[in-house]
């Protein structure tokens, strides 16, 4: 226990890398579910235009409470006339943030993007009734330290192409593509429960999730679920087999889910029961398993070739 309090109170110069990568990284994922979460009210193909809410609402309180004036003015005569394209030009760019950080995917450039990202919002809320600005300066602060440390150490693509560089041996894509694919159908079978215990083919499935604690990775009927279990379960065999092929055909399902979502997200009937968040959530499936099925038949035949060395010997 002394030792334990004696760590605590030395000064915060140092700590042992491994420590230090896996704590940034969970700061890494934890800003990727902020943006998980907030892409699900970027709502096509208006995006609350028609009724004066959603990103329509918050865009707009940079004219009516202005913070940084130039700014305000840039939004009401190029931002509010074009709001079709701007809006999905957010959806976009905030649903890349939610999947490259939460996969550990060109983290750098994302959290530049970030940085930049969390300054507009800011420059557009900051001065509206009832906001806190210092989470919009905690927002910029928090991509700036994952821009300049290594959060991609630890449960990320970034750390497989690092090592997949010459020279180096060679990464081991198994134990993230594992973790990814039970985190994925194990979130698909519970969709699956809360879907048979409500309507199943719900447009608006069960929420995983709540918006009490601002925390989601999307909502699902039971198509949605079955999609997610699917995903999972591809994800899985290709870690156990090595196998590239079933690694990119998981790749493939995620991918037609997440369009398909997008494709029906401006109309009442949306066979999966997802939303933005939804189909962010495929996309990082998609990412991991797509990044790793090229490293899958590396490591399996460098594994086989070590274990054939071992055997002549």
């Amino acid at each position: 226990m002394g030792a334990t309090l004696g760590g605590l109170v030395r000064p915060a110069v140092d700590s042992p890398p491994r420590v230090s990568g896996a704590a940034v990284a969970g700061l890494r994922v934890l800003v990727g579910l902020l943006w998980l979460y907030n892409v699900a009210w970027k709502q096509p193909p208006d995006f609350g235009e028609d009724t004066g809410s959603g990103l329509f609402g918050s865009t707009a309180d940079a004219v009516e409470h202005p913070v940084f004036p130039p700014y305000s003015w840039i939004v009401e005569h190029v931002v509010l006339p074009n709001f079709a394209a701007f809006g999905w030009l957010v959806l976009v760019v905030e649903t890349l943030l939610a999947v490259l950080l939460l996969t550990g995917t060109l983290v750098r450039p994302a959290a530049l993007v970030g940085v930049g990202q969390s300054l507009a919002i800011g420059l557009s809320v900051a001065g509206t009734p009832g906001e806190w600005p210092w989470a919009y300066w905690m927002m910029i602060g928090i991509h700036v330290l994952l821009l300049f440390t290594a959060s991609a150490h630890t449960a990320a693509v970034d750390a497989l192409r690092a090592e997949a560089v010459p020279g180096r041996s060679r990464p081991a894509p198994v134990r993230l593509l594992r973790v990814w694919g039970a985190l994925v159908g194990l979130t698909g079978a519970v969709a699956f429960v809360l879907a048979v215990d409500e309507d199943p083919l719900a447009s608006a499935g069960s929420q995983l999730g709540g918006a009490d604690l601002s925390v989601s990775v999307g909502s699902y009927n039971l198509v949605g679920a079955l999609a997610l279990v699917s995903v999972g379960a591809l994800m899985l065999l290709a870690a156990q087999l090595g196998r590239r092929d079933i690694a990119l055909a998981a790749t493939i399902v995620a991918v037609l889910a997440a369009v398909s979502l997008y494709a029906q997200l401006s109309r009442a009937d949306v066979w999966l029961g997802g939303s933005n968040t939804s189909a962010a959530f495929f996309l990082c499936a998609a990412v991991v398993s797509g990044a790793t099925a090229n490293l899958l038949n590396r490591s399996s035949r460098m594994e086989g070739s070590r274990h054939g060395t071992a055997r002549q010997a």
